[in-house]
């Protein structure tokens, strides 16, 4: 037998693998495994975004500094604040502005005035950043996805399932707000 098969036997065997098993009574015990799941890839993601920004060259930015810095780099457009929420599905916009700040204040994004709307662009120096963390990111990560055997159709597909489900969670976010 496999190592994967005896895993999942083991694992078939105890139950679904969940954080709060009061969420998994009931009809959806593997939407409780999902969430699991979701908690520690988003937190595991968002510490080796400052990590991999940490050995690019800047210690000082946080996850959301660092996921908005990218989203301004991206394209190589200038984004309004609206726009980055959005793009980032991000509700609170003073979050957001505050990460503007603080990357301005680094000089790694600029603003200007683009007609009645205030906008952000990359500095070289942002550029230059993103394009270190792109080789520190490609040196240090593909190696290890490689291993677990996902081809990139299979990771487009975990991409497509995640933002389906982002939806799902925004709906009902929506109607648990108008209880």
């Amino acid at each position: 037998m496999s190592k994967d098969n005896e895993n999942r036997q083991t694992t078939a065997s105890i139950g679904p693998v969940v954080g709060s098993s009061h969420l998994a009574e009931g009809r959806k015990p593997s939407l409780s495994e999902v969430e699991l799941a979701l908690s520690m890839c988003g937190n595991g993601f968002h510490r080796w975004i400052t990590r991999c920004m940490a050995a690019a060259g800047v210690a000082d930015l946080g996850s959301l500094d660092v996921l908005v810095l990218h989203s301004i780099n991206h394209r190589g457009r200038p984004k309004k604040l609206a726009d980055l929420c959005l793009i980032l599905n991000i509700e609170d916009t003073h979050t957001v502005n505050y990460a503007l700040k603080k990357l301005q204040s680094m000089d790694l994004v600029e603003s200007a005035r683009q007609g009645k709307e205030k906008v952000v662009a990359i500095t070289d120096k942002g550029e230059a950043l993103c394009i270190r963390y792109k080789e520190v990111r490609e040196a240090l990560l593909f190696e290890a996805v490689d291993a677990v055997g996902l081809s990139e159709e299979d990771l487009s597909r975990v991409a497509a399932l995640l933002r389906s489900l982002s939806g799902q969670y925004d709906q009902a976010a929506r109607a648990a707000a108008s209880l």
